[in-house]
């Protein structure tokens, strides 16, 4: 086993595994951590079957998308995001850009899609007729779906960085933002620490800041395990029942999930395994 195979990277859901298996592959060709990010994420973003990210995603309340993304660097301690971002295939890449080629972190709306047209990216209808149909049985049924595309990856030299990317709740108000765009909600990194994603009800993530509270749990000596484990139990002692997921991942290449309601697929890529695990649940309080 070379250098180049001296890392890990995990991600949230089933799909995650094809993600984590073509962000491997561009580390291994040569390409920096952030490549792999971004392109380990861009081919969640441009698969149709996928209907909770980029294209083919379920649109909003008025049956257009506004997508959601943001990665962070470790080493760097920058971020860059995107949010309500409309007929870009890929905001990942626009929230690279950002962070990359300006001072802010975030850029919304509007002025995120001017951006991202200024930096080269070409405007796409994303909206697919299977995502047409899913959306107005889902309209009738008074049906909301969410699975974000979360990844974190620790390279070969240590240091560790995260990507996030949506479609948001479908059926959403316009203009509502979830938390993949937020950073220490959707994800953050400590590239003395680890880091986390997350997945599931934005709202709720944000209200706990869910993704830097592991981290903080992480500095504080958890593993990464007890590290969700732990912020799941804080959003049950408040009454909290909509489903939310995590997943983590040290400087140790220790990892962890953790989820309310229900489990949910994570993918895990590394020297040692290529699989897709389930993540530890735990029950909502009945009596709230």
């Amino acid at each position: 086993m070379g250098k180049e195979d001296l890392f890990s990277i995990i991600s949230t859901w089933d799909f995650g595994k094809k993600a984590n298996k073509f962000a491997a592959e561009v580390l291994r060709e040569g390409g920096s951590p952030l490549d792999a990010i971004e392109k380990g994420i861009n081919v969640i973003e441009e698969d149709p079957e996928v209907m909770s990210v980029g294209y083919g995603g379920l649109p909003n309340e008025e049956g257009y998308l506004q997508l959601d993304a943001a990665i962070m660097s470790g080493p760097l301690h920058k971020a860059g995001a995107v949010a309500a971002l409309e007929e870009i295939v890929n905001p990942i890449s626009v929230a690279r850009k950002i962070m990359e080629k300006t001072k802010h972190v975030l850029l919304a709306g509007e002025g995120a899609l001017e951006f991202a047209l200024r930096n080269g990216f070409q405007k796409r209808n994303l909206l697919t007729d299977k995502a047409k149909r899913e959306w107005l049985k889902q309209k009738e049924k008074k049906i909301e779906t969410h699975d974000t595309i979360g990844m974190i990856l620790l390279d070969s030299e240590k240091n560790v960085y995260a990507g996030c990317s949506t479609s948001g709740i479908s059926r959403k108000m316009p203009g509502r933002v979830g938390d993949s765009c937020i950073i220490g909600a959707g994800l953050y990194v400590d590239n003395e620490i680890g880091g986390a994603a997350a997945t599931g009800m934005g709202e709720k993530i944000m209200m706990f800041c869910g993704s830097f509270f592991i981290v903080e749990n992480m500095r504080r000596g958890m593993s990464p395990q007890k590290a969700c484990e732990e912020v799941i139990k804080r959003m049950i002692s408040k009454g909290e029942k909509e489903w939310v997921g995590f997943i983590a991942l040290n400087k140790q290449g220790e990892y962890g999930a953790a989820s309310l309601g229900k489990e949910f697929p994570y993918a895990i890529f590394s020297g040692k395994e290529e699989t897709v695990k389930k993540s530890r649940f735990f029950k909502r309080r009945e009596n709230d």
